[in-house]
């Protein structure tokens, strides 16, 4: 199919939906999006809730290029007004909840459900050439292995059957990730008419223009803003997906649109910039945060990293990541300062 053009550049699309739209990743991508001049149709739960949806409103170009649609993963055919006319979809929404009281039903049936809804809606809508699917590296790097370092790339899925039978905590985020996205592929390869693309970031660090903080910048930082409960939940990210691995928002976001805009994009990539663990991870804080006495013992945590995810098919197909860690974490720093959650 011909592409469109933005900006002077030849891409897929011109006007595109991203469903789940006031989340921290997806936000953020509505802005880079308009930035760009796309048209973007953007699903919300609520439209008419201006607390919820005003951070989306308040971007520069809003007013004339964007549009909030109601939408809901377990509702079959709500998607299909905010995907009507569209070249390309990014799906971002994804049900969150890591201590469910039903974790078939409350976390893994919606993703899977949801995206299937989805994808009928592009099939449906007879205008849309590819979905950009954000996945996570959830559905990589679970296993059972105790092999340290290990290479983790497109080819590597999480062990469904270990978490299922073992049960750690979260274990049904990483299940829901995981059968989504082979739920998302497979769509692809039938629908012959449709791509479906996947990227799996890490950790998402950053500022954000949602209202509130989201999770998991709180809880790479947590080593310096002393939240107990949130450390804890650090310790556990890393012992159950076998690393603490970061890339910044913006990154996230530029991958995402550089996966529609690349005609020759396939598969899944895996998006991480850096590999990190507990232990590294505070006595770098430690060393480039003096003032905030960083705890630097960890006997009940690897002092290295089991998985280490490799970006290396998405560098190889052009794509730069602009953030180290340097960047990564004092941004989210600063941001946290005007949340008032650091001095």
């Amino acid at each position: 199919m011909a592409a469109a053009t933005i900006n002077g550049k030849d891409c897929y699309a011109t006007t595109v939906c991203v469903t789940g739209a006031t989340g921290f990743v997806a936000s953020w991508l509505v802005k880079r999006l308009l930035e760009k001049g796309y048209t973007v149709h953007a699903t919300v739960r609520d439209p008419e809730n201006k607390m919820k949806v005003r951070h989306l409103l308040d971007i520069p170009k809003a007013g004339e290029k964007l549009k909030l649609f109601r939408a809901d993963l377990i509702e079959e055919g709500s998607f299909d007004a905010a995907i009507n006319g569209c070249d390309g979809v990014f799906h971002v929404a994804s049900p969150v909840d890591f201590t469910p009281k039903d974790p078939e039903n409350d976390v893994i049936k919606p993703a899977v459900d949801g995206t299937l809804n989805v994808l009928r809606a592009c099939t449906k809508a007879k205008t849309v050439k590819r979905v950009v699917v954000t996945s996570s590296t959830a559905s990589a790097c679970i296993n059972e292995s105790e092999e340290q370092d290990q290479y983790i790339d497109e080819t590597c899925w999480t062990d469904v059957d270990f978490l299922r039978s073992k049960e750690p905590p979260a274990w049904a985020y990483g299940v829901a990730k995981t059968l989504a996205e082979q739920a998302a592929l497979q769509y692809g390869k039938d629908d012959a008419g449709l791509d479906v693309v996947t990227i799996n970031p890490v950790l998402v660090v950053g500022s954000a223009i949602t209202p509130n903080v989201p999770y998991t910048v709180g809880l790479t930082l947590s080593l310096l803003t002393g939240n107990d409960q949130s450390i804890e939940a650090l310790k556990w990210i890393q012992k159950i997906y076998g690393a603490v691995s970061l890339v910044h928002v913006d990154d996230v976001s530029s991958a995402q649109i550089f996966l529609m805009e690349n005609p020759s994009a396939y598969g899944r990539y895996i998006c991480s910039a850096i590999n990190i663990s507990v232990p590294q991870l505070a006595h770098y804080l430690s060393k480039r945060y003096p003032q905030y006495n960083v705890t630097t013992q960890f006997d009940d945590v690897p002092p290295i990293p089991k998985v280490n995810p490799s970006s290396k098919k998405l560098v190889d197909s052009g794509f730069s990541f602009k953030f180290g860690i340097d960047q990564i974490i004092d941004e989210g720093v600063e941001y946290l300062k005007t949340k008032g959650l650091l001095d």
